[in-house]
């Protein structure tokens, strides 16, 4: 994979959502270089520290291809003329969850960065966008971005590259695994569920959704 370029580096504040409910799912982008710590952008809020967050969910990538196909969906949506209408913090054409694996890491700007897990789509995302069905599209269309864990922290500006450094599990694609533990089929195919158990690269929260649905 050839270096593609950062189109934008998003940040966002907890600010109230739904009565008295926070989210930071609202990004805009930043101008100038944005340090990459641990545990994300600094600057960048979660609001849910429950559900968001955390070192394997630090920073949240969505593919800027996926925009025209949403777009053809719901021509018009004032949301989808720019980056950050999915909640990310990195905005990125030429990166899809088909040609993406668990675990691949990235050189992001200095930073380096591993792909954890895919983003699991909550109700949030479609209160924002003021889109009711589309977390069940997001699912039904395995288009659900994916989480980096921060392996050395460094720091990230528009206009920077985000290249391929390691691919170390090439058959475990962010679209296959969302498919098996979010997408209703793990129960078709409990080996491959199975085997996400002891894949040690993928996020401790979705290792436990794979023994439970593998023993289910």
């Amino acid at each position: 994979m050839e270096p593609l370029s950062v189109e934008a580096v998003l940040t966002g504040r907890s600010l109230p959502l739904r009565g008295d409910e926070l989210s930071a799912i609202r990004k805009e982008p930043e101008d100038g270089p944005i340090e990459i710590g641990m545990l994300g952008l600094i600057g960048d809020e979660q609001a849910d520290l429950r559900v968001h967050g955390g070192p394997d969910k630090a920073v949240h990538h969505y593919p800027r291809d996926h925009y025209a196909f949403w777009e053809s969906l719901s021509p018009f949506h004032s949301k989808l003329d720019h980056p950050g209408a999915f909640g990310e913090n990195i905005a990125v054409s030429g990166m899809v969850e088909t040609e993406v694996c668990i675990g691949d890491r990235y050189r992001l700007g200095t930073a380096l960065v591993e792909i954890s897990q895919g983003r699991q789509p909550c109700w949030k995302q479609a209160h924002v966008m003021e889109w009711p069905e589309l977390v069940s599209l997001m699912v039904k269309h395995h288009l659900s971005g994916w989480y980096y864990r921060v392996i050395e922290p460094g720091r990230v500006a528009a206009g920077d590259t985000i290249a391929l450094v390691d691919r170390p599990h090439p058959e475990w694609t962010v679209e296959r695994v969302f498919g098996l533990l979010i997408g209703g089929g793990a129960k078709a195919d409990t080996d491959s569920t199975r085997a996400l158990c002891d894949l040690s690269v993928l996020a401790q929260e979705w290792r436990a959704k794979a023994r439970k649905l593998s023993s289910a």
